[in-house]
C-alpha cells in the first residue's frame, strides 16, 4: 500500500483569514486561500501518523474524515503548532490506550509543562498520551510493509525546528529559516519538498518566495510545495510567478509516495 501525506494545514501562525477577519492580498472567492495553521498527516497501511497539533486540529481532522491517530512527532515548541494537542483526547477514549508522541529535548519540555494533563493522571482524568525523545531515525512496520521517517534539525530563526524526511522521497519542513549544509545530501533530488514560504518579504524565522526558489535550484526535488503561507500570498497570483513543478499549497493538498 502506497504511502499517502495530507497537507492538513498551510497557513502561518494566524491562519488566513485571521480572526479579526483581515486576509491581506487573498481572494476569499477562492477556498484554497482559506489556511488553517500548519499540521500535516501521514497514511499508512491504516495508521495515521500526524505531525504537530495546530490550534485547529480539530476541524482539520473532521474535514478529512480521520477517524483515529496512532502516533504523533513534533517539529517544535511553537504555539502554532501545539496548542491543539487537547483534540487528540478522543482518540485516547476510543482505542484506551496512550498515543505516542515524539518530540526534541525543548519542545518536550515544554510540552510536559504547559500540558502536563495529557501526560499524567490527575484525579479522575488519565494520561492520554505518552511523551518519547526523538530519535533521528524511526523503522514503522505494519503488514509487511514498513516506512522510514527520519528527522532532521534545521534553523527557525532562534531556535530549532525538524524537518521530517519520509521514505527518502519527501521532506516536510514546515517552520524553517535554514537547512544546514551537512544535511544536503540527504535532500537532494526528493520526489516532493514541502517548504515554508512565508511571504515575499524578508523573515528571520521563516524561508521567503525568493529563498524557496534559490534552494530548489541546489536541491532539485522533482516537485516543491509552498506551506506556511501568509495572508500576503494569494493562490492565484503565486501560482502564476512560480515555475512548473513549484505549487502553492492548500489545506487538504495530498501526495502519494
Amino acid at each position: 500500500m502506497a504511502v499517502k501525506f495530507i497537507i492538513l494545514g498551510s497557513g502561518s501562525s494566524m491562519g488566513v483569514p485571521r480572526a479579526d477577519g483581515y486576509y491581506g492580498n487573498c481572494n476569499l472567492n477562492n477556498k484554497k486561500n482559506f489556511r488553517t495553521r500548519c499540521s500535516a498527516l501521514i497514511q499508512f497501511n491504516n495508521q495515521n501518523i500526524l505531525i504537530d497539533t495546530s490550534p485547529d486540529l480539530r476541524s482539520q481532522l473532521l474535514k478529512n474524515k480521520i477517524r483515529s491517530i496512532d502516533k504523533v512527532f513534533y517539529t517544535h515548541l511553537h504555539a502554532d503548532q501545539t496548542h491543539g494537542i487537547n483534540d487528540l483526547r478522543p482518540f485516547f477514549l476510543i482505542s484506551k490506550k496512550q498515543i505516542p508522541v515524539f518530540a526534541d529535548i525543548k519542545t518536550s519540555k515544554y510540552l510536559n509543562s504547559t500540558f502536563k494533563y495529557c501526560f499524567k493522571t490527575s484525579g479522575d482524568y488519565p494520561s492520554t498520551l505518552i511523551l518519547n525523545k526523538l530519535k533521528k531515525k524511526y523503522l514503522f512496520k505494519n503488514k509487511n510493509q514498513k516506512i522510514i521517517i527520519e528527522s532532521i534539525p534545521t534553523e527557525h530563526g532562534k531556535i530549532e525546528s525538524i524537518c521530517y524526511l519520509i521514505n527518502k522521497k519527501l521532506a516536510y519542513a514546515s517552520d524553517i529559516s535554514l537547512f544546514y549544509k551537512k544535511d544536503y545530501k540527504k535532500l537532494m533530488k526528493l520526489d516532493y519538498l514541502i517548504i515554508d514560504c512565508l511571504w515575499y518579504k524578508n523573515h528571520s524565522a521563516h524561508f521567503n518566495l525568493d529563498q524557496v526558489l534559490s534552494l530548489v535550484k541546489i536541491l532539485s526535488p522533482k516537485k516543491t510545495i509552498l506551506t506556511n503561507m501568509h495572508s500576503d500570498l494569494d493562490y492565484d497570483q503565486l501560482k502564476k510567478k512560480l515555475p512548473k513543478n513549484i505549487f502553492p499549497g492548500y489545506d487538504g493538498m495530498s501526495v502519494i509516495l
